[in-house]
């Protein structure tokens, strides 16, 4: 990894990459997103302050956790300009993170402990899916699955399997 001098204060979008490990396309788009900020030379080249790595670096470790460009934006409008993230801003952003996380991981673990059941039909259009249309929610009303997203209050109990190995009739 290039070492980038004391002395200088801003960065090249390429010494940034190189540094933040980062895509100049990638880059590019954080800034597009307002999520990193530049100015430009009379050249009309980019620069940006050496707090940008700190950002970059915020954005690429909350991405990888999934919490999404939006909500990682709204956390970093809290921060002064031109002030890095400290370790105090990520512990207080992820823990008011950790729910959404939590709420996600009971998500995938119920699609998980469902993709078998549906695997072997391979339906995803019958009437009744334990994955599309959960305890045939809308079996009364239309035919065929609709893929429905779980409310955000209390998670529901998985569906009783009735003598149906596929999950799905």
């Amino acid at each position: 990894m290039p070492q980038i001098p004391e002395k200088i204060h801003e960065l090249t979008v390429g010494q940034l990459s190189a540094r933040s490990g980062a895509a100049v396309s990638a880059l590019h788009f954080y800034e597009s997103k307002g999520l990193i900020s530049s100015r430009r030379t009379t050249g009309n080249q980019r620069r940006y302050h050496r707090d940008a790595l700190r950002r970059v670096a915020f954005v690429r470790a909350a991405q990888r956790v999934g919490i999404p460009l939006a909500t990682i934006r709204e956390a970093l409008a809290e921060l002064p300009e031109e002030r890095t993230p400290t370790r105090a801003d990520w512990a207080r952003l992820s823990e008011a993170w950790r729910s959404e996380l939590d709420e996600r991981i009971r998500q995938l673990s119920r699609l998980r402990d469902h993709l078998t059941d549906c695997i072997g039909c391979g339906c995803l259009s019958l009437d009744n899916c334990v994955l599309s249309n959960p305890d045939d929610v809308f079996g009364e009303r239309r035919a065929g699955s609709r893929l429905m997203a779980e409310p955000a209050t209390a998670p529901r109990p998985a569906p009783e399997r009735r003598g149906d190995p596929g999950g799905c009739r």
